[in-house]
């Protein structure tokens, strides 16, 4: 009968150990968690791109009014016309994380009317009109420092730059009321300019963006020998493509 029970007993136990194996096995397979690729990185490195877009107004000044002893009267009244603009860049986006700061070279064109109307009317009452017209040529050559906030793909930032600008101007057309004159020559000057812009990017790729941007450009006038302000501000409006590598 001793025999007998042992022989259960052993059975039993034998039964219960295989039992609590399979089930050890069973758990241990499902503790397997897989591996998770990491998140991409959008923007970062170095990078070009191109863009343009409209010079949509430029502080000429206001209106002028001279009179002289003989009680003439001059008015002369700036046009503020739009213009187009166009360029390349090229910098480098330092980290990863959401602050990222960006150091880039701003290169591009700026073309924009500079026409002026102006009315003298003499003592005597008599008045003559005159309206000129001239195309200004510039180019652009910024350095500038840029603060990029990094949410994933959308990318917005701000900064400032400084540099270099060269403008020339063509031959002004006047029209006035004895008819319309042209001439055939310009003037040319090179001198200091900065900026501020703010924009924002959204990265279809982690290499590839597309980009909105603003700047206000202004071009000093240092080397002009006079006591009033004749610096030109700028507001460009304008969009482009980013590409890292």
């Amino acid at each position: 009968m001793k025999r007998v029970v042992c022989f259960i007993v052993a059975i039993i136990g034998a039964c219960t150990a295989s039992t609590y194996a399979g089930e050890a096995v069973v758990s241990s397979s499902k503790n397997v968690v897989p591996a998770v690729p990491p998140p991409p990185v959008f923007g970062t490195g170095f990078y070009l791109g191109v863009d343009m877009g409209a010079n949509v107004y430029q502080d000429r000044g206001g209106d002028r009014v001279f009179t002289n002893d003989l009680g003439d009267t001059l008015e002369i009244k700036p046009r503020n016309d739009a213009g187009f603009y166009g360029g390349i860049k090229g910098g480098y986006v330092f980290g990863t994380g959401v602050f990222r700061p960006t150091v880039e070279a701003d290169l591009f064109y700026n073309g924009f009317r500079g026409g002026v109307d102006s009315r003298l009317t003499l003592a005597d009452g008599e008045v003559f009109t005159r309206s000129s017209d001239s195309w200004i040529n510039t180019g652009a050559f910024m350095g500038n420092f840029i603060m990029k906030f990094a949410f994933q793909q959308f990318q917005p930032y701000v900064g400032a730059g400084v540099g270099v600008y060269y403008a020339e101007s063509s031959g002004v057309d006047f029209d006035t009321t004895h008819g319309t004159f042209a001439t055939s020559g310009g003037q040319n000057h090179t001198d200091l300019a900065w900026q501020v812009i703010a924009g924002a990017d959204y990265y279809w790729t982690p290499k590839l963006s597309t980009f909105i941007e603003y700047h206000y450009l202004d071009y000093t006038s240092t080397q002009f020998d006079t006591s009033e302000d004749r610096d030109l501000g700028q507001h460009l409006v304008g969009a482009g493509i980013r590409f890292h590598f």
